[in-house]
Formats: structure tokens, sequence, C-alpha cells
């Protein structure tokens, strides 16, 4: 009887330290507000508009995605851990979910870190495009530095290896690549997604960090840079040079994208092939609990796509920790032959798109609130 109490207690205690060394996090974030907006197209849905109007809407997402999700660590000795992550998005005002059938539409990764070495994962992840999300004044708001290149810098990618370097010296590396899981490497119409992938290095340091990018998305259809549609906003490579500079109460962020598609047919008078994307912005922090935020986003197209500029104010405030109000004021003005909206929105002049006639301009201002956990 001694020795299988003295057993059970050896048991309960290597259970003891097995779980000390493993650890689940569940964690989320709810975004919700209302939104209005102007030179919204009106007609029949996915026709071409036939007017405009104006909206008032209740709105998730404006200022941030409304996700969910949960990660882990154990250690498995030697200073190497095993890792995992699943998240996936959805619809504060709704309660749907991100839809097609994928629960964890925005990570499924699993991997090995070590501190000395970096992190290595396999699975589903943002692409590495997101990673603009350090040097945006919005941080990737819903009218920010997506708006204006269509979404192009804020998609999810499949089939995903990445890797993750320490910061040594200030430097650090990541670097990912996506397979097509086609027959032919770049993608031939057989798989939802062609080949991705890309790399950036970053530089850090108390007064100032910069940030050189490369990545590119093939089209799944035939693996080429381009395609009709969405063309160059979808499937094309991108150059990106982006900084912060930290000035006390005040942090200056900018940034220069080049993004180029190539062998596309068929393209659509004002369709581009070639962007040039850019955008400057100041960060004021008032108080500990009080940011103000001023920004300019621009682009400009060939092929008579035109140019467009986003003027855009705004802020947040904390209540707490976990909790902040936020609002936002912006203005897309767009050349004569351009019709960029405030929203990332497709390509076209669509009813469903909602972007405003070529010329014109559209206006919105958002207020909500953002509970993080």
């Amino acid at each position: 009887m001694k020795k299988a109490l003295l057993a059970s207690a050896a048991l309960l205690g290597f259970s003891a330290v097995a779980h000390a060394q493993s650890s689940v996090t569940l964690y989320g974030r709810l975004d919700a507000g209302l939104e209005y907006m102007n030179g919204v197209p009106t007609g029949p849905a996915d026709a071409p508009a036939t007017g405009s109007s104006h909206r008032f809407k209740a709105e998730s997402g404006d200022w941030g995605t409304s996700l969910w999700g949960m990660k882990g660590v154990e250690d498995l000795g030697g200073g190497y851990r095993a890792v995992f992550q699943l998240e996936g998005s959805f619809n504060t005002m709704t309660g749907a979910g991100p839809g097609g059938g994928s629960l964890f539409n925005r990570w499924a990764t699993v991997g090995m870190a070590n501190s000395n070495f970096g992190t290595l994962l396999l699975g589903r992840e943002l692409f590495i495009s997101n990673q603009v999300w350090d040097f945006d004044p919005f941080g990737q708001s819903n009218w920010s530095s997506a708006s204006l290149v269509r979404g192009r810098n804020w998609p999810q990618s499949s089939n995903n290896i990445s890797y993750q370097s320490p910061k040594i010296a200030g430097f650090d590396l990541y670097g990912q690549y996506a397979l097509s899981n086609a027959t032919n490497w770049n993608g031939n119409g057989t798989t939802p997604q062609g080949r991705e992938g890309g790399g950036a290095i970053t530089y850090t340091n108390s007064l100032f960090q910069i940030r050189g990018m490369y990545d590119e998305i093939r089209n799944p259809g035939n693996g080429s840079l381009g395609g009709v549609g969405n063309g160059v906003y979808g499937y094309s490579r991108e150059y990106s040079a982006m900084f912060n500079l930290f000035l006390g109460q005040f942090k200056v962020q900018g940034a220069y994208q080049a993004i180029r598609s190539s062998g596309m047919t068929n393209v659509l008078p004002g369709q581009p092939t070639t962007l040039d994307h850019e955008w400057g912005g100041v960060t004021w922090q008032a108080t500990p609990a009080a940011a103000l935020i001023a920004a300019v986003y621009h682009v400009n197209g060939n092929n008579g796509a035109g140019n467009a500029t986003i003027y855009t104010v705004g802020g947040s405030y904390n209540l707490s920790k976990r909790t902040l109000l936020d609002l936002q004021v912006a203005t897309v003005q767009n050349s004569k032959s351009a019709n960029y909206g405030l929203n990332a929105n497709n390509y076209g002049t669509a009813t469903s798109t909602d972007n405003p006639f070529p010329g014109h301009s559209q206006t919105g201002v958002y207020v909500g609130i953002q509970h993080s956990f």
C-alpha cells in the first residue's frame, strides 16, 4: 500500500511538471460600430451602378478584424518549444463566421521555436504582405493601407512554410513560402491557390525602425503574375520600403510600395498593370489613454487607371487595458478616370463593389468600440 501511494504521488508530481511546461491560451477581439458613407453606388445587385446615395449601417471590423483563437506552447527541453496557433475571424454584428468552410481562416499553424535559432511554422497564415501593419498609422484598419490597392496587402495564405529569425544586433529576418499543391509549381487551375511567398528584413532601435519587403502572389489559374478581373490587385509582385520614427509622444510612419504584374492579356481600359502606392502619417499619444492619428494614402496606376488620395484623421481612447473607443473620418479623392473607394473593394463599377463613380469622391465616418480578451 505504501509503495502504491508513493508511486501515485510520483505520478501526480510528474503530471504537475508536465502541465507547468505546457500552456494553451484562448484570446480574441470584438470590434463593432456605426458607419456613415456617401458616394455608395446603387442599382441592381452585381450590375453596373445606375446611381449613388449615402448609407448608414452597423459595421464590424472597421477599426480591426473581429477574431478569436487559441495558441499553445510545449517545452521540449534544450531550449526548444513546440508551438501552435488557430485563429478565425467573424462578424460581431451578426455572429457569422468567415464562410467557405474555413473555421480558422487566418491562422492554423504548428511548428518549432527556439530563442537562439528562430521559429519554423507549417500551415495557414496571414500572408507576408500583412507586415505593412507595423508601419500603417491606422494599423490596416478598413480605411487605410489596403484601400487603394484593393486588399492586395491583407490576404491569408495556405500551404505555408515560414521562418522568423531571432533579433541579432537589431536585425531580424522573416520568410514565407506557400506551395500551390498543383502539378505545375506556380499553379495550373487545379488548385484554389497559386504559388505565393516573400521575405522581409527589419532593423529596429530605440529611435527608428525600417523594413524592406518583397512578396509575390501567383494566379492559381495559370501561375502568372496577372490575370483578368482583379489583375494587379490580386496577382503581382510587391516591393515595399517602410519606416517608423519614434519621437517621444509622436510616431511618424511612412511607406512606398511598387506593385507590378506581368503577362496580363485582355486588359480592360482603366485596369492597371502597375501601381505606385505610398503613405505617411503621425500618431500623437496625447495621454496614456488617448491617441490622435492623421494620415495620407496615395496610389497611381498606369493604363488610364488614374490616381487617388485618401485623407484621414481619427483616434482611440482606452477605457481600460482591453477596451477602447475609436473614431475615424476619411475621404478619398479620385482623378477623372479613377474610382477607388474607402473600403478595399474589388476592381470595377458593379453595385456590389461599393466603389464611387470614376472621378467622384467618397467620404465616411466611423465610430466604434473594441474589446480584447
